[in-house]
């Protein structure tokens, strides 16, 4: 796929979003990850063209998802996964199905990477992009077989909170992009981020909650990480959300 240069057009396209989710971290590599990156990216990790940052996709990109997976299938997209330690049984877990994850920290997409490789895992690839771009650019409407938003970035300071990653207009994007009848998945561990979650998903036209936070189970099918198992052990409520895309 071939870079397209940006040009003032693009740097001051009003689709950029000026803030993000994400703080931009050291993409320094261990020797392992190192090693991973270099051997496997190409079989996993998607090229596409940028705009003026390295996690920007550009609004030309034209992506073949059946022709980067070989086939077509049922997409499942997941935002955030990091270094897969949830994503890679779940996605072995379903090989009918196309999984594409969205991540932005190198080092831990060459930690997946390399565990996809471990664990025989093929029906995954990977974007270094922010999502929000990658939903609005890579991906058409009515695309998604389901979205999994598992632990998003709290941002627990009130003057932080513009960062959070599900705000309305995402919520809108995202019910753009889901089949009818498609469910969006998300869990977090913080009791203010997770009512903000049901006030602007349940505002979202197009979007029906399965169940309220009262009501919510954990997910059976999602791994216990080592993250969550922490703040588990630590008292810290867990909050799994699902909505399901209506006409």
């Amino acid at each position: 796929m071939t870079d397209l240069a940006p040009t003032a057009t693009d740097r001051q396209s009003p689709i950029r979003r000026e803030v993000v989710s994400f703080v931009r971290r050291s993409n320094r590599m261990r020797a392992g990850q190192r090693r991973a990156w270099e051997q496997h990216r190409d079989a996993f990790v998607l090229d596409v063209p940028r705009l003026d940052t390295s996690t920007s996709v550009h609004p030309d990109c034209n992506l073949d998802l059946d022709g980067e997976f070989g086939r077509q299938a049922p997409l499942i997209v997941e935002i955030g996964p990091g270094t897969g330690e949830s994503l890679v049984p779940m996605a072995r877990a379903r090989p009918e199905c196309n999984v594409l994850a969205f991540e932005v920290y190198q080092p831990a997409i060459a930690r997946l990477v390399g565990s996809l490789v471990s664990n025989e895992v093929n029906n995954v690839r990977v974007v270094a992009a922010d999502a929000v771009a990658g939903l609005t650019h890579l991906l058409p409407e009515r695309a998604l077989d389901e979205l999994w938003t598992f632990f998003p970035d709290p941002w627990p300071k009130a003057r932080h909170h513009k960062r959070r990653l599900i705000q309305p207009a995402f919520a809108e994007l995202v019910a753009s992009r889901l089949k009818y009848r498609a469910r969006w998945r998300l869990a977090t561990d913080s009791t203010s981020y997770a009512e903000s979650i049901q006030g602007i998903l349940d505002d979202q036209p197009g979007l029906v909650a399965e169940h309220d936070l009262d009501g919510a189970q954990r997910w059976e099918c999602r791994p216990l990480t080592r993250f969550e198992q922490r703040g588990v052990m630590a008292g810290q409520p867990v909050f799994d959300l699902t909505y399901r895309r209506v006409s």
